[in-house]
């Protein structure tokens, strides 16, 4: 029994050092200032303004399809942001687009994913997630128009609120700061050697110093710090934590335990990992190694589609997140809704595996 013990704690400490070594310094820790900036320089209000009904489809929709990427980094986010939009008056259809893709798209979600599970999972999450999110809104929005019908008439009664004032400083310099951002992360997690990367990482650093010195003022930087310090003490426990006692569950039940439900790129092992990552609570990224590791897709274990099934309902949905939805726009819509997204994502992880073959 002592043996077994040892035998798990030294698996779970080899994984958790694994994931150090080869995902903190080049992907988490520039996706944590990317998040980290987002959250301090991007106005939420700017993309939550667009959600009413008689907003236009295509700006409502599109909006909600990737405010992720803006507006949170997890479901715990997200569910406060959603039942307030709910609430102030959304259409049904852009918060629940909204609801979905938020935890689904988030930039440290996506980096991490094609980080460690490979690109072509990376982008097939950030696709699909943005497709599924926009089509599950619209089903949403077809089969409860009386909610959409009772919002509008809420909404002409509300005041308007004047719009901010612009900032004063040139258009081009957020662009430039989020792109110089990008740029040290594609070159952190390239495969080049450090004498190459570590001079393009500098120019790119220098070129970040010289906008926040110039276009920037001090309580903006300081409110970037905070940011991304938030992010990091929210998330980055949870993962090493995670991390550590998936290697140690490995060494009870390794992933070769879930070959015959998730091997194939079948529809029915699809709808399984649907269903399963429907059930579970997962962590912000913990989904990640949890794929990777528990279920045994770096391993070959695990088969794509499943991968990716899982990747889209997950975090998305979970027991505790359904009963928090439940009480925002009712059991009826949540089960409506909780279904859409099982069998969404089975189909998007079953379309997937055909792709790959």
């Amino acid at each position: 029994m002592i043996e077994m013990l040892i035998g798990s704690l030294l698996l779970g400490w080899d994984t958790l050092l694994d994931y150090l070594a080869e995902h903190v310094l080049t992907c988490l820790i520039p996706a944590f200032f990317i998040a980290g900036a987002i959250a301090a320089f991007i106005r939420k209000e700017a993309i939550l303004k667009y959600f009413s009904p008689d907003a236009k489809k295509s700006v409502a929709y599109g909006l909600a399809s990737v405010s992720g990427t803006v507006l949170a980094v997890c479901s715990c986010t997200i569910l406060p942001m959603f039942a307030g939009l709910f609430k102030r008056g959304s259409g049904i259809g852009p918060a629940t687009t909204f609801l979905y893709a938020g935890p689904a798209i988030n930039i440290l979600a996506i980096v991490y994913t094609a980080k460690v599970l490979g690109f072509d999972l990376g982008l097939a999450r950030a696709l699909f997630a943005i497709v599924l999110a926009i089509v599950i809104g619209l089903v949403m929005a077809t089969l409860f128009r009386s909610h959409d019908a009772e919002t509008k008439q809420k909404m002409a009664a509300m005041p308007q609120t004047p719009a901010g004032s612009d900032e004063e400083r040139p258009r081009w310099v957020f662009p430039l700061f989020f792109a110089l951002l990008v740029g040290i992360l594609i070159a952190g997690t390239a495969q080049a050697d450090w004498m190459i990367k570590f001079p393009v990482i500098y120019a790119l650093t220098l070129g970040i110093t010289v906008l926040l010195i110039y276009f920037f003022e001090r309580d903006e930087v300081t409110e970037w710090g905070w940011e991304t310090w938030d992010l990091t003490k929210k998330i980055f426990p949870i993962l090493v934590v995670g991390t550590f006692l998936l290697g140690m569950l490995a060494f009870f039940l390794p992933p070769e335990t879930f070959g015959p439900f998730f091997g194939t790129n079948s529809l029915q092992s699809a709808l399984l990992a649907s269903v399963v990552g429907t059930v579970l609570y997962m962590p912000t990224l913990l989904e990640v190694p949890v794929i990777g590791t528990t279920f045994g897709y770096t391993s070959g274990v695990m088969a794509g589609g499943p991968a990716l099934a899982l990747l889209l309902s997950g975090p998305s949905v979970s027991l505790p997140s359904l009963l928090v939805i439940s009480r925002v726009m009712g059991p009826k819509k949540t089960a409506v809704y909780a279904v859409l997204v099982i069998l969404f994502s089975a189909l998007a992880g079953s379309v997937y595996g055909m792709i790959i073959g």
